[in-house]
């Protein structure tokens, strides 16, 4: 076969390709993560917070199967104990305490606790494994952290959202604590294998709760339309695309989707929900976000 001459435009297709399918997946990403704090209002105070995430992680798994099944054979047996208590912290845990906000306060609030993960990465790494952090860090983590007490305060629509901002922050201390794991433990897992055996784990370990927890009354087709797209879109298909991110750009430039998700929410809840955007909110959003940009910045 005759080689391709130099002169032939292939690379700067295949980069002007990459220049704009990349910011179009991470919005898709931002706005699909973000509706799913839309779809656990609606579906939340019907199912109660133990089914839904149980329902969650159900159909999660299932999207991500065909994925397990190809990956199976760079999953030993000896790994299995890790991968299980994986799921348990980096989705059964955040995904019960996230429904169970959602019927306590709005949308947006859980977003917004929710974007506290790179801090709390951040923080989890310095205090387990000795991570620097140095003072443009340091200042971007107490900005943020400031931003949740002002958020556990938030008082929107004359709902007090304290419980469900501080449920926010505990599952994104979740997320902090199993990214720092997974990335010394498991680093050498492929990512999307990882992703489908911790959801599969988490959705059996979860199982029994929620069916114990299954409400006694009838669930509206709403509810369930809202707790299927949970798990398949904002959690299976999400997962996928986050990966395909990971893989094309790295984990520094995918993780640039926690600035879009609490926007994201934010506006879904207010087209769809009619719920306000509240100067205390506003003004959480704004610190923890600063807060995360400066954290992540680098020289």
């Amino acid at each position: 076969m005759a080689s391709v001459p130099a002169s032939l435009p292939l690379p700067r297709v295949a980069s002007a390709f990459s220049t704009w399918i990349t910011p179009l997946e991470l919005t898709a990403l931002g706005a699909i993560w973000g509706a799913s704090f839309l779809f656990m209002r609606v579906a939340a105070p019907e199912f109660g917070a133990l089914p839904l995430a149980s329902v969650r992680l159900l159909f999660g798994a299932l999207a991500l199967l065909p994925l397990l099944w190809f990956a199976r054979h760079a999953l030993p047996a000896r790994r299995w104990p890790l991968l299980a208590l994986i799921g348990v912290i980096n989705s059964a845990i955040p995904f019960a305490l996230f429904a169970w906000a959602a019927s306590r306060a709005p949308a947006g609030i859980s977003a917004i606790a929710n974007s506290t993960t790179v801090l709390f990465t951040a923080l989890v790494a310095y205090i387990a494994y000795r991570e620097p952090i140095d003072l443009k860090r340091g200042i971007g983590l107490g900005l943020g952290f400031f931003g949740v007490v002002v958020l556990s305060g938030a008082d929107a629509t004359g709902i007090q959202a304290t419980w469900g901002a501080l449920a926010g922050v505990l599952a994104a201390l979740c997320y902090g604590i199993s990214v720092n794991v997974i990335r010394r433990k498991l680093g050498d897992l492929p990512p999307a294998a990882v992703a489908a055996s911790t959801l599969v784990f988490a959705a059996l370990a979860l199982a029994p709760f929620g069916a114990a927890a299954w409400p006694e009354t009838s669930i509206s087709a709403k509810a369930w339309a809202s707790a299927i797209t949970i798990g398949v879109l904002c959690t299976g298909i999400a997962y996928v695309l986050y990966f395909r991110l990971i893989r094309r750009v790295g984990p520094a430039r995918a993780v640039t989707v926690t600035y879009l998700v609490p926007l994201f929410a934010v506006a879904w809840a207010w087209l769809v929900l009619g719920e306000p955007l509240t100067a205390s909110m506003a003004i959480a959003g704004a610190l923890i976000l600063g807060g995360v940009a400066l954290a992540q910045s680098r020289r």
